[in-house]
This record gives structure tokens, C-alpha cells and sequence, in this order.
């Protein structure tokens, strides 16, 4: 079995995510297409602290750009639309090209099969009112839950109105999908076909299996060299279909079995994978992060225990609230917790805790990309902590 060190699956992986090249002057809709791409997911997260999260992947890659180009892929009119929202890895804006290739899930939670438990309910006793919610979207156009009446049984945030219930199991299913967004981030709902592009649409609807091992394939892809629950992991497939999918792609010379120093499971590496003879990066990595969000991998890569902290009681909290990895070279060698005070126009570093193997100088590296995170989010000045800088 071919053999890898640790150094080498590092720099696959870092390679394979879209790290180590040099950042255009100037970020064109493609070079962000084609970063969206090679992920082939962002994913979606509320918390809104710094900026959302699915802002963050490309700022990463490839440096200060264009928000809008995101809002108008993912949000924009239909023939505009290149990104559309589903549960992909978690929710997600997924390249619509994947369409086809989420559909077995779409219908197995159309069949109650598939979703939150809570949701399933509505595909079998509860399915007329979800019927009748849709019936009103097709007549009066795209609507939020808020637009329904709000009939919750308890009050709290995770608490969610039978109206919001069966939207999100017609979204599970896809008959509906996410128009646009509303003021605090709600989603705004609408017929799918409605969204999605016709062309789209229109595409063949793989088998479970085949559209398993494009899945499977894709996050090989994306990951470079991986494990196989880290291939599982990506769309969050089963075990079963994962494990015959990364069988037939073996079989097939798509992924090759390899062993890597130090990890304590086999993995594999996908034949495009390319490995460069070394790397220099520089990146601000969000929580959800598809280099960092498997934290085992982060750890197996990197040696870097991670966990987000956003709901352990501050006074439990090792890092800080809304904490990034920082990327320096080939290796995670801090982590810094940061706010936008969108109001005093200041970018604040609440603190940064430096990893063993951090160089020296590595405090000026991230002083210039804080520098850029703050241009980039329309912000004056960072203020860091006392007795950094």
C-alpha cells in the first residue's frame, strides 16, 4: 500500500481545499465560481458576530471579494441562481449542478424516510397541512414562516411553529426551496421550480448508487486524501452506501488505498490529488470551515484540538466565543477570537492564543490579515488585545 507522511497529506489537503496558490489582485465571479466548486458546498450558519460563515470559505482562499457575487448566486433571480440552499454537509449553498445528486435524499424524505424526526410527521398523518402550506405558496407567491400564523406550543428560539415545521419538511423533500433571505436571515420559501434554473431541472435523476459515488467522489476531490468516515462525513452519507461507493471507486483506480504516518485508520487518495513539494499559506479559517469542521481530521492533519465554544457558559470557555484557526504556511498555528463592532466601525480582537509550533513572526502574518478581514468587511481599524502588536 502506498505510503505517505504526515507532511504529504498535509499539503494534499491543503491543496485539494484551494490553499497554497497566489491570491488575484482582484476576484472575478469565475475565480469564485470555481472556488465554490471545488468545495461544492459553503455552509450556512446564523450567528452573525463577525460575518456569516458561508461568507467566510472564499475570503480564505482567495482574499477580499465581492460579497454580493454570493448574495446574487444564492439569492438572486433564476437565471441568475448558481448556488441553491439544502442539507448537504449541514444546511448549505450548494452548486446547482449538484442538484440531481441530492434528489435520493429529497425523496426519501418525501417518502418520511429521511429529515429531522420531527419533520417526518408531515409526510405521513400531517401531510395535508403541509399540502395546504404549499397550496399557498403556489397562489400568493414566496412566503416565510412568519408569514403563517404562529401557533408554538412552547416559546424559545429552537421552539418552531407547525407552520415553520412543515416548510421545513417541504424544503427536506424539495418541493420548496429557499427564495431569498429576510431581515434577520429568515428564509423565504418558493416552488422549486420555481428557483431553480429549468436546465437544472431538467437533468437526468442518477440512482442512489451512482449519485453516492459522485457524492463520495466529490468530497474525495475536496479532501484530497481522507478517511473513510471523512469521506462519509462531507454529505453526510450513510455507512453502508458510503462503503460500497468507496469500494467501486477504489475498484474503479478513482481512489487509491493509502497509509498515512501517524493516523490510526487507512485512507485514501484520490488520483487527481496533487501534491506539491511545498506550501505557503495564509488564511482565517471560520468554524465551519471544510478544512477544520471534522474536528478529528483537523487533528490528525494538524495536531490542532478544536471545538467552537459559542454555547459553553463564558466562564467555561478556553478560547473565546466566535474563535478562527489561522492558517500560516502548512500548519494551524493560532487561533484568535474576533468581533465586527459594526457600529464603531472596528474589527476587535478579543484575544489570540498562539499554538507550540508557531514561528516568531508569526503575529505580523496575522496582522496583515486582520488588516484585510477588516477592509474586506467595510470596518476602519482592528483594536487587539493589550500587549499584542
Amino acid at each position: 500500500m502506498e505510503q505517505l507522511s504526515s507532511a504529504e497529506a498535509r499539503r494534499i489537503a491543503l491543496a485539494a481545499q484551494g490553499f497554497g496558490v497566489r491570491r488575484p489582485g482582484k476576484v472575478t465571479a469565475a475565480q469564485w465560481l470555481r472556488t465554490i466548486d471545488r468545495l461544492s458546498l459553503h455552509q450556512i450558519d446564523s450567528v452573525n458576530i463577525l460575518v456569516r460563515a458561508h461568507y467566510l470559505p472564499a475570503f480564505s482562499r482567495l482574499g477580499p471579494y465581492d460579497r454580493s457575487l454570493i448574495d446574487a448566486a444564492a439569492w438572486g433571480g433564476r437565471r441568475q441562481r448558481r448556488l441553491f440552499e439544502y442539507w448537504a454537509h449541514e444546511a448549505s449553498l450548494v452548486p446547482v449542478a449538484l442538484h440531481p445528486l441530492l434528489r435520493w435524499r429529497m425523496a426519501r424524505a418525501e417518502r418520511g424516510e429521511a429529515g429531522w424526526k420531527g419533520l417526518r410527521v408531515f409526510a405521513t398523518e400531517r401531510r395535508a397541512e403541509a399540502e395546504a402550506a404549499l397550496e399557498r405558496i403556489r397562489k400568493e407567491g414566496p412566503l416565510a414562516a412568519s408569514d403563517f400564523e404562529e401557533t408554538r406550543e412552547r416559546q424559545g428560539w429552537w421552539e418552531w411553529s407547525d407552520a415553520k415545521r412543515a416548510l421545513e419538511w417541504l424544503f427536506w423533500a424539495g418541493r420548496i426551496t429557499t427564495a431569498t433571505r429576510r431581515g434577520g436571515f429568515e428564509r423565504v420559501y418558493d416552488l422549486t421550480e420555481r428557483v431553480i434554473p429549468a436546465a437544472i431541472l431538467a437533468l437526468p435523476t442518477p440512482g442512489e448508487a451512482e449519485a453516492h459515488r459522485a457524492l463520495i467522489e466529490r468530497a474525495a476531490l475536496a479532501l484530497g486524501v481522507a478517511t473513510a468516515l471523512e469521506l462519509r462525513d462531507y454529505f453526510r452519507l450513510g455507512p453502508e452506501e458510503a462503503r460500497a461507493a468507496v469500494e467501486t471507486l477504489v475498484e474503479a483506480g478513482v481512489l487509491r488505498p493509502v497509509e498515512v504516518q501517524g493516523w490510526d485508520r487507512p485512507a485514501f487518495l484520490h488520483r487527481d490529488a496533487r501534491l506539491p513539494r511545498r506550501l505557503s499559506a495564509r488564511a482565517l479559517l471560520a468554524p465551519f470551515d471544510p478544512l477544520v469542521w471534522e474536528r478529528s481530521r483537523a487533528f490528525r492533519l494538524f495536531g490542532f484540538h478544536y471545538r467552537i465554544e459559542i454555547y459553553t457558559p463564558a466562564d467555561k470557555r478556553l478560547h473565546g466565543y466566535y474563535v478562527l484557526p489561522f492558517l500560516l504556511g502548512d500548519r494551524l498555528v493560532a487561533r484568535l477570537d474576533l468581533k465586527a463592532d459594526r457600529q464603531g466601525g472596528r474589527l476587535l480582537v478579543h484575544a489570540v492564543h498562539f499554538e507550540p509550533s508557531a514561528p516568531a513572526d508569526a503575529m505580523d502574518a496575522i496582522a496583515e490579515e486582520l488588516g484585510a478581514m477588516a477592509d474586506w468587511l467595510g470596518l476602519d481599524r482592528v483594536v487587539l488585545p493589550a500587549g499584542i502588536g
